[in-house]
């Protein structure tokens, strides 16, 4: 009888682990060893960190990219705003763009190729209370001018649209556009030879390709976004724009005024 019983007598479970290793379950062995080696070494914690500090430094420069291509998107749609308050303003004054006697302000001066000075003859087709408080679309995101500098407006309007061709060919200095100031000779669109060549506003700095010193329109470098008479937008470098007759790239002194261009 005792050896019946013996035969049927069932075995108890055993854990079968890694070759060569055998315990009861509940016993510590290979599992417990196992737990306390799940951690990460140094090595690898190394590792890691090397790859992190790699994908910062690729995708940066691909962030600040999109970054500056969504500040030109916005500063792109301003400007067409901007064309389209010109057009509402020409359609009220005969024809007719803004013409004004320079200095618009003495105090401080400034002139009315300066976008604090043609805001207020297109403000009111933009806001109500457009101001230096309220710039409404005349001021760029990426402009980092102090905002009491130019009065948050980040654009100019060419003197060529408020002077005749023959006053413009007479400049050959970028001292005439804030010096011995010549009276207005109010511009008409039909008198505007090349509409999609010759730029009529436009950022005066190259606000997304950030340079030292920027002259604005009287700089070789950079690039800018312009509004030209016939209403598309365009982005040109400084190199795309034909020199003017003060010798630079410089939509103000257009050669021929409103009857040169200022892009092939």
């Amino acid at each position: 009888m005792d050896s019946i019983v013996r035969s049927v007598r069932p075995s108890l479970p055993r854990f079968v682990g890694p070759v060569g290793s055998a315990g009861p379950v509940g016993s510590a062995g290979p599992i417990g060893s196992a737990c306390r080696q799940a951690g990460f070494t140094l090595i690898e914690l190394l590792v890691v960190v090397s790859v992190l500090a790699l994908l910062v430094a690729v995708l940066l420069p691909s962030l600040s990219k999109a970054k500056r291509q969504a500040a030109a998107a916005v500063c792109g749609s301003n400007l067409k705003q901007v064309g389209t308050a010109f057009a509402l303003y020409l359609n009220d004054h005969g024809d007719l763009y803004p013409a004004a006697e320079d200095p618009l302000s003495t105090s401080p001066f400034y002139w009315l190729w300066m976008g604090r000075g043609f805001r207020g003859y297109i403000g009111p087709y933009l806001v109500d209370d457009i101001s230096a408080q309220n710039p409404s679309v005349l001021v760029c995101p990426d402009d980092r001018t102090e905002p009491d500098v130019f009065e948050r407006t980040s654009n100019a309007y060419s003197m060529a649209f408020y002077h005749s061709p023959e006053q413009i060919d007479a400049m050959s200095s970028m001292a005439d556009t804030y010096s011995n100031p010549q009276p207005p000779m109010p511009q008409s669109s039909a008198r505007v030879r090349h509409p999609s060549a010759k730029i009529h506003c436009g950022e005066w700095a190259s606000y997304h390709q950030r340079l030292p010193n920027d002259k604005g329109w009287w700089d070789m470098r950079g690039s800018r976004i312009f509004l030209f008479a016939d209403g598309h937008v365009a982005k040109h470098a400084a190199g795309d724009i034909a020199l003017a007759n003060d010798g630079l790239p410089d939509p103000n002194l257009t050669v021929g005024g409103t009857r040169g261009f200022d892009v092939r």
